[in-house]
């Protein structure tokens, strides 16, 4: 005798993705010296190129507090306005 429905397993939720925490691109190393070096020189000089841009902003756009080097630090006074 049948005693009703036969209850079926539940799937396991899927967790929601995040796009904001996705994984980038996969990037392959160089195995050859020489590609290894060029690699090296271009990230040094990017990063280089990135630091100042961002300086060069922030000194333009001194109010904004998450550049760092701004109008604030040309001056040399901390967020209470004393010397030092």
């Amino acid at each position: 005798m049948a005693q009703g429905q036969i209850k079926k397993p539940s799937k396991p939720s899927k967790k929601s993705t995040n796009p904001a925490s996705k994984r980038g691109a996969r990037v392959i190393k160089p195995k050859k010296a020489s590609l290894i070096q060029k690699q090296k020189l271009v990230k040094k000089h990017t990063s280089g190129l990135t630091a100042m841009t961002e300086r060069s902003l922030a000194q333009k756009a001194g109010h904004l507090e998450m550049l760092g080097g701004g109008k604030k630090a040309a001056k040399g006074t901390d967020k209470k306005g004393k010397k030092g």
